[in-house]
């Protein structure tokens, strides 16, 4: 792309993108962000940055990660004891350190860990399968879908593992702010370079023949299921998922995998 170029393709609906602000990335880098006409969906130019980005693979600034993966494991459970089966496989997409995923198997969920990029470290006996023999009944991709530079393709590439993928990330407010007034766009590590809306959403959800369920915020469901939009928005609220929670347990999978790695 040449560097005056104003406007380029969504990679959400394929309409056009207006440039609508710049900001520094990495305290160095000189960027654009364009903003689609049609859906609403943000994007940065083409991410030449991205290989010094990911330095490290989880930035330094994420301090959330681990208080993050406790509210995470109280929803899910949650929300699989509605809307799921418990009794079947679960996968959790770039799964990081594996935090997360042995956080489920100790509740009692068989979930399993894949991440292209990052050592998993806390659940390295329990990797997915990745040679299509294995369907899941759920794909959970936690603060994924901003760090896609091509959303349709990766989304793709997941729902070759669950017609179900369960995600959060921030939708972009109503104001539409500019990268220097919201935290979200990441400019101290430069790895998030694709920032939703709801229509974009709905938009990606017609593009696969999937239903799309919100809490309006952060948690964001793609599925085949036909659910209660309402149920979902309650039961994705961490305090409701808490008191849920408090009713019911699974057996915890922490024997049976200490035995499966030991002997």
């Amino acid at each position: 792309m040449e560097s005056d170029t104003l406007s380029m393709n969504c990679k959400i609906c394929e309409l056009e993108s207006l440039e609508f602000s710049r900001a520094k990335v990495l305290k160095k880098y000189d960027i654009k962000y364009f903003r689609c006409t049609h859906c609403g969906f943000i994007q940065t130019e083409e991410p030449y940055w991205i290989d010094e980005a990911y330095s490290d693979v989880i930035n330094r600034s994420d301090i959330g990660l681990v208080s993050r993966s406790i509210t995470l494991c109280s929803i899910v459970k949650t929300l699989v004891f509605a809307f799921f089966n418990r009794n079947v496989k679960f996968i959790d997409y770039a799964g990081g350190y594996g935090l997360f995923v042995r956080m489920m198997r100790d509740i009692g969920l068989d979930f399993y860990h894949y991440d292209k990029y990052c050592p998993n470290l806390f659940a390295q006996d329990f990797e997915a399968k990745t040679n299509g023999n294995c369907h899941y009944e759920l794909l959970t991709a936690f603060e994924v879908f901003e760090h896609l530079a091509s959303p349709i393709d990766e989304i793709q590439e997941m729902l070759s593992f669950s017609r179900n993928i369960l995600f959060t990330t921030q939708l972009v407010p109503a104001n539409t702010p500019k990268p220097n007034d919201w935290w979200y766009y990441g400019l101290d590590h430069g790895q998030h370079v694709s920032f939703y809306s709801q229509k974009s959403l709905s938009v990606i959800a017609e593009k696969f023949n999937l239903n799309i369920y919100s809490n309006g915020r952060s948690f964001h469901l793609l599925t085949e299921k036909k659910i209660s939009p309402f149920l979902f928005n309650v039961l994705s609220r961490y305090k409701v998922a808490a008191l849920v929670n408090m009713v019911f347990n699974w057996r915890s999978l922490i024997q049976a995998d200490y035995k499966r790695v030991t002997t």
